[in-house]
C-alpha cells in the first residue's frame, strides 16, 4: 500500500515555542522503515507535537477524526491548528495517502459528543462505531469501538491510544495493529508511553528526548527499563519514594 516513508522538519528561527523543544529546535529527518512506528519521550518532550502536526498535514481533523469529521471549524475549535505542520515535509510512496484518522486520547471526549450530535440527523453513523454511542460505553469499550470499527486502511495517527485501555485492552489494540499491518493496508504513527505497546514486533521506536530524536529498542526505552524494573521489586522503589 502506499505510506509514509520520511518526515522532515526545518525547525524555524524565530521565537516560537518549537525553539524551546530539545528534541525539535535542530530540526529532523525520520525514516519510517515499518507499517508501525512509535514515538517515546517524557511529557513535553515533543513527540505529540510532531504527530499534530503530521495530522494537520495528512488532512485529518486535529480534534480527532478523518478528513470528513468537522470538529476544527465551528466555535468551539476554530482557529485551531498545529505549530509545526507548515515546517514540515512528508514524503509519500509511491503515492499520498488520504485515507486514515487521528486519535488524540485528551479530546475523545470531544469526538465522541461531535459523533451524537451527528446521530442525532442520521442514527446509522453509530454503526461504525459499534451501534451505540460511544458516551455510553466505558472509556475502554469507546476506544476499542473506534479501533474495531473505524480501522480499515490508510493512514492511523494515534496519541497516546492506551490512556483508557487496560493492559489485556492494550494486548487487544495490538492484535488490531497486527492484522491491518500484515494485510498491508494500514500503516501507524503512535505516541505512547505502554512499555507492553512498544514491544510490537517488528516496529520502529524513535525516542525524543534533550539530545534529538533517534531510533531505539523497546529495551533501550525508559518505559520498558524502568517498569521491569518496578516490577521486579517494588518494595525498593516505594522505600525511596518515601524515604523510609
Amino acid at each position: 500500500m502506499p505510506s509514509l516513508s520520511r518526515i522532515s522538519f526545518s525547525a524555524p528561527q524565530d521565537n516560537s515555542y518549537l525553539q524551546n523543544i530539545p528534541s525539535l529546535n535542530k530540526g529532523l529527518q525520520l525514516t519510517l522503515k515499518s507499517n508501525v512506528t512509535f514515538f517515546v519521550g517524557e511529557n513535553g518532550s515533543g513527540k505529540s507535537t510532531l504527530l499534530e502536526g503530521v495530522a494537520e498535514q495528512c488532512g485529518f481533523n486535529l480534534r480527532g477524526g478523518n478528513r470528513n469529521h468537522n470538529l476544527n471549524t465551528g466555535h468551539r475549535f476554530e482557529g485551531y491548528e498545529s505549530a509545526i505542520a507548515s515546517h514540515l515535509n512528508l514524503s509519500w510512496s509511491p503515492r499520498r495517502v488520504t485515507e486514515g484518522f487521528f486519535m488524540r486520547a485528551e479530546s475523545f471526549f470531544n469526538f465522541a459528543s461531535y459523533i451524537d450530535e451527528l446521530a442525532l440527523e442520521d442514527n446509522r453513523i453509530l454503526k461504525a462505531y459499534g451501534g451505540r454511542s460511544l458516551h455510553n460505553q466505558s472509556h475502554g469499550e469507546s476506544f476499542l469501538s473506534l479501533f474495531y470499527n473505524q480501522f480499515e486502511a490508510g493512514i492511523y495517527i494515534l496519541d497516546e491510544p492506551e490512556a483508557a485501555l487496560s493492559p489485556a485492552r492494550v494486548l487487544a489494540f495490538m492484535t488490531v495493529i497486527h492484522e491491518l499491518e500484515q494485510s498491508g493496508r494500514a500503516q501507524f504513527l503512535i505516541a505512547t508511553h505502554s512499555p507492553i505497546l512498544i514491544c510490537y514486533p517488528g516496529a520502529t521506536i524513535y525516542q525524543f528526548d534533550e539530545n534529538g530524536v533517534r531510533e531505539t529498542g523497546y529495551q533501550d526505552t525508559e518505559h520498558f527499563s524502568l517498569t521491569k524494573s518496578f516490577l521486579d521489586n517494588p518494595a525498593l522503589y516505594l522505600r525511596h519514594l518515601m524515604n523510609e
